[in-house]
């Protein structure tokens, strides 16, 4: 098994969506997880030493990651982005949520790692 990466959920808030993911990743083994908000009533406000700590920054909503290219354009290079496509519609560990996180999280691992394939096979 490969090494843990680290990855990092984020939302509007982190009042909900996010934090339920980490609530459901945490004990996984493929990953070390944080989670974070772009709002100024966030619990955790996202930071720069989130990005720095981050191998792959999962958002709850496509224009979160382009807001995080704006705040965050003084940064030498961020992680990669992908959006898990999920609506602020959702309570905290709502069961709904809970599925639609463990499709789409496992979605995007799968991606990260092909990717991070590619990325390694044409270096040599």
């Amino acid at each position: 098994m490969p090494a843990p990466i680290n990855v990092l959920f984020v939302c509007g808030k982190n009042k909900r969506r996010s934090p339920t993911a980490v609530k459901v990743f945490q004990n996984d083994r493929r990953m070390l997880v944080r989670s974070a908000g772009l709002g100024d009533a966030s619990r955790h406000k996202i930071n720069a030493s989130d990005l720095l700590w981050a191998d792959l920054i999962l958002v709850m909503q496509r224009k979160y990651a382009r807001r995080i290219q704006v705040t965050f354009n003084h940064l030498d290079s961020l992680p990669p982005m992908e959006s898990l496509d999920i609506g602020d519609d959702y309570t905290f560990m709502d069961p709904e949520l809970i599925a639609v996180l463990r499709t789409s999280v496992d979605t995007a691992l799968e991606n990260y790692h092909l990717e991070r394939e590619a990325a390694d096979g044409s270096e040599l």
